[in-house]
């Protein structure tokens, strides 16, 4: 029964990165990306911080895997989340979604060259079927946008933001595989990764001129409703996802972890009223298909 949590912790934090971004949209156009961002990342690693200190977990780090906290902080967090976004205002959600899905083969790539990790005949059938099931709900998932296809010239752009995003955010986790697999506690890996990206966003903050500040009143109302989706993300799914990292292969827990976009349908469901379209709906059985056979063959 044990050897099963790993598996359901990546597939929870594929369904809490969900809710965090439903939860994000009001905050971050009333804030402005890079101040949304700022207080989520200041806030979640004081937070991260003082739990490591109070639960004795800063012992479980082994300073010497520094050079792959490093990695993982400015690569990861840092890189992987300034191409992600980039990549979303000029493609749109969809098409970053859809882009995103590649950080599963991209893992599994650099596991197997970095850790000489291998996967499976089942678990290679379960990622495909995983994969698949994602560009299919994601590709049709309903709804209009004025995306890229409106415009050729940036299409190779949002192409290579996007292979990035995904090939930095994968990399920040298999980073630090080997201290999770060493014996370092999630939560402190985590608390790492975030008071690093946090003390670089602050840097960067110093050199922001002061008509680049953001005007927005930050009431107590919008800094908690700011604050609420980075414990969500930040905090909790991503301890769950390097929880998975360290008991699994990176790109098992990577595929697993890569589910959000198939949560977000059946939330804005019940959040909007927006009905996912047949399309979506299949795509999301075939994935759930690919993740049942991952875990329990």
């Amino acid at each position: 029964m044990l050897a099963v949590f790993p598996f359901l912790a990546a597939l929870t934090a594929s369904f809490g990165w969900a809710t965090g971004i439903v939860l994000a949209q009001m905050p971050a156009k009333a804030l402005g990306a890079f101040e949304f961002t700022r207080i989520q990342l200041i806030a979640c690693s004081l937070l991260m911080a003082a739990a490591c200190t109070v639960f004795g977990l800063w012992h479980s780090i082994d300073w010497l895997y520094w050079p792959s906290f490093v990695v993982s902080t400015v690569i990861g967090v840092v890189l992987g989340n300034l191409t992600m976004i980039e990549c979303l205002r000029l493609g749109g959600p969809r098409l970053t979604e859809l882009l995103l899905c590649l950080k599963a083969p991209i893992v599994a790539v650099v596991a197997f060259l970095w850790i000489g990790e291998t996967l499976g005949a089942a678990d290679l059938i379960g990622g495909t079927l995983i994969l698949a099931g994602l560009i299919l709900a994601i590709q049709f998932g309903g709804g209009t946008e004025q995306t890229h296809r409106q415009r050729d010239k940036r299409i190779a752009r949002v192409l290579v933001l996007g292979v990035l995003a995904a090939g930095f955010q994968g990399l920040g986790f298999v980073a630090v595989k080997p201290a999770l697999t060493n014996g370092a506690e999630p939560l402190a890996i985590a608390a790492i990764r975030l008071l690093g990206a946090a003390g670089l966003i602050l840097l960067f903050g110093l050199w922001r001129k002061q008509s680049q500040l953001q005007k927005t009143e930050v009431t107590p109302y919008l800094l908690f409703r700011t604050i609420l989706p980075g414990v969500i993300g930040y905090i909790v799914s991503s301890s769950l996802l390097l929880y998975a990292y360290a008991n699994i292969e990176a790109a098992l827990a990577t595929i697993l972890g890569s589910l959000s976009p198939l949560f977000v349908l059946p939330i804005l469901w019940f959040a909007d009223g927006k009905k996912p379209s047949v399309p979506s709906v299949v795509g999301a059985a075939i994935a759930v298909a690919g993740a049942a056979a991952i875990v329990w063959v």
